[in-house]
C-alpha cells in the first residue's frame, strides 16, 4: 500500500473515531498499526481520550509481552 493510502486510512480512522489529527501529537512515538489497532477497537463518534486510552492500554499490553518474552529467552 503506497503511503498516500496509508495516511488517508489513518486520517479516516481518525474522522470516524471523532479524534482531531492535528491535536495528536507527532512525539507519541506511535507506529500507524498500533493506531490503527487502537482506532479500529473503537466505536464511531468515541473522540480523543477514548482514543488515547485505547492506545495506552495497547502498547501496555504490547511492551509486557516483549519485556515477558525477552526475559523467558534469557539464561541469566
Amino acid at each position: 500500500m503506497s503511503q498516500a493510502k496509508q495516511l488517508e486510512e489513518l486520517l479516516q480512522e481518525f474522522a470516524r473515531v471523532g479524534v482531531d489529527p492535528n491535536t495528536i501529537s507527532a512525539g507519541l512515538g506511535v507506529s500507524r498499526d498500533d493506531a490503527l489497532r487502537a482506532l479500529g477497537a473503537l466505536p464511531d463518534g468515541a473522540g480523543p481520550a477514548a482514543f488515547l486510552k485505547q492506545l495506552r492500554s495497547l502498547t501496555t499490553l504490547t511492551a509486557a509481552a516483549t519485556d515477558r518474552d525477552l526475559t523467558q529467552g534469557s539464561d541469566v
